[in-house]
């Protein structure tokens, strides 16, 4: 398990976390989401033991990050990972078994295939998305016990991230891997998160499960036969409410079996419900908050 308790961190003067308290049992993927700023990538920093924290601590299984067999356990793959002007994915791999001996050759070159990447050709010659590519053809490999991902879909092809996920998904499955992932991409998240945090003004705002997250609001379409205003639907428990004369796109907060009910009452002279996904609520949490997106 991971322990995160009273942590916080600041950046120059900036403060940029603040008395985060959180637990992630072992096998959870968990998404880390928040506007450009919150504090994403310093969280994912501070636990792979980059940066070390201002106040409170973070344990692994009793272990600070600075323990070296912590240290073995995790791999951090950042937003732009370093390589040298000379590396190749070969050399690049045998750099990084320095540090984690362990490493699946197998896996690893089996990626590489998957992703068609040459493993003699230069870093510095391939586009952002193939140096993804290696990057996480490297992370898979490790196999490690704690794998911390910061846009880790960025730059990424559809075929690409649906190797990626899949890798991660049999990692966690297998019970070898915890995740944390930290991305603008939400409904890459959606797929195969259990859980996640929401950070805002340097705390955790919201966090849970997903599904249930998404649960508590519906999102229905409705035509009348006549233009309707905002005063129609007062009283509902609206997250978001669009009217275009007699079309209305509305969200609610709350059961979608009453809201339904509820809105029938209002005479619709037709009434779809439409899918709601992590990315809509995302966004009505983050104006719900006053967060600007």
């Amino acid at each position: 398990m991971i322990e995160i308790t009273n942590l916080s961190h600041s950046l120059g003067v900036k403060t940029v976390l603040r008395k985060i308290d959180l637990q992630i049992p072992d096998n959870t993927v968990l998404g880390i989401v928040g506007i450009n700023g919150a504090g994403k990538s310093t969280l994912l920093r501070l636990l792979a033991g980059v940066y070390l924290p201002d106040a409170g601590y973070i344990r692994y299984d009793d272990r600070s990050p600075a323990d070296p067999e912590t240290r073995r356990d995790i791999f951090f793959l950042p937003d732009d990972p370093y390589y040298s002007s000379f590396m190749t994915p070969l050399s690049l791999f045998d750099y990084y078994l320095t540090f984690h001996p362990n490493m699946d050759r197998e896996t690893y070159d089996r990626l590489l295939g998957a992703y068609k990447i040459d493993p003699a050709g230069k870093m510095r010659n391939f586009s952002k998305g193939m140096r993804r590519q290696v990057f996480i053809a490297l992370a898979l490999a490790v196999k490690p016990r704690y794998l911390l991902l910061d846009e880790a879909f960025d730059g990424l092809d559809p075929l690409s991230r649906k190797i990626f996920k899949d890798a991660i998904i049999s990692l966690v499955e297998e019970g070898r891997t915890t995740v944390l992932i930290a991305s603008h991409s939400l409904r890459e998240l959606e797929d195969f998160c259990d859980r996640f945090i929401l950070i805002d003004d340097n705390v955790i705002k919201e966090q849970g499960d997903i599904a249930e997250h998404v649960g508590r609001l519906c999102k229905f379409e409705l035509a009348f036969t006549e233009a309707v205003t905002e005063e129609l639907f007062r009283g509902l428990p609206i997250a978001s409410l669009i009217i275009k004369n007699r079309f209305v796109r509305i969200v609610l907060e709350g059961d979608s079996a009453e809201m339904r009910e509820r809105l029938e009452r209002l005479s619709p002279a037709v009434m779809d419900e439409m899918p709601l996904d992590f990315e809509e609520t995302f966004i009505h949490d983050v104006r719900k908050e006053g967060m600007i997106v």
